[in-house]
């Protein structure tokens, strides 16, 4: 009976467009359960266009990574996911989202030292598609936005093809673009001297939730001067960069 039910349970997920039974035999039930779900919601994000919402009551998840180097493709893992939600330009501090990764992999010293995370410390973290389910299920449906976005964006996007054989369809900003764009005359556009330069107080360097805030009140100003030049949409916004 138990049996029966564990097959009616996969064919359930199949039906719904998750997995194929021969890879939900293969994952087990939790596993399928947690790919179902990932390309469910991915699949949705295709239908949804943010394009002529105001950026005043736009919903956000401002997000980080952290990770063990630099390239997805040569074996480097994320260890950490941190996110924060914004409504209406406001931070929402009791809407966050913080978890430790299981690389399964030794984490480089240098990053021990840049992070403060150690091998021991995520030796009983959860692992990538429990996280990856986890996050997804946090962002939902809206848009995204992270500092210096190619690299998190890069990992997202090897994370969600290993786990769960799909690419992220969220729409991202990058409020590194966005400083290039209003302060083309800056020699860098690191994440510290542009919170510097807001007289944003820094916190937490390289904890991936603590970088989401800071990045958070980054946007905050940026989104005042984008408004006073009269730049009102989602859409209006991703013209001006694609010219810069």
């Amino acid at each position: 009976m138990k049996e029966q039910k564990g097959v009616g349970r996969m064919w359930s997920l199949y039906k719904m467009g998750g997995v194929t039974p021969a890879i939900a035999s293969i994952l087990g039930s939790q596993n399928a359960q947690q790919m179902a779900f990932i390309r469910n919601a991915n699949r949705e994000q295709r239908k949804q266009s943010l394009l002529e919402t105001p950026l005043r009551e736009l919903e956000i998840v401002v997000f980080d990574l952290e990770t063990t180097g630099f390239n997805p493709n040569n074996g480097d893992e994320i260890i950490s996911f941190g996110a924060v939600v914004m409504k209406d330009g406001r931070i929402m501090e009791d809407e966050t989202f913080y978890s430790l990764v299981n690389p399964k992999r030794l984490i480089p010293r240098a990053i021990v030292e840049l992070t403060g995370i150690t091998n021991e410390m995520v030796q009983d973290a959860p692992d990538l598609m429990s996280v990856l389910h986890d996050f997804m299920a946090f962002i939902g449906r809206r848009l995204l936005i992270a500092h210096a976005s190619g690299h998190d964006k890069q990992f997202l996007n090897v994370a969600l093809w290993r786990t769960s054989k799909v690419s992220l369809n969220h729409r991202i900003l990058d409020t590194m673009m966005i400083a290039k764009w209003l302060e083309p005359q800056r020699n860098g556009y690191g994440l510290d001297e542009l919170l510097e330069s807001c007289g944003i107080p820094i916190i937490g360097r390289h904890h991936a939730l603590q970088d989401s805030l800071m990045t958070a009140k980054l946007w905050q100003r940026y989104l005042a001067r984008i408004l006073d030049r009269n730049i009102t949409t989602l859409g209006d916004l991703y013209a001006y960069l694609s010219k810069h």
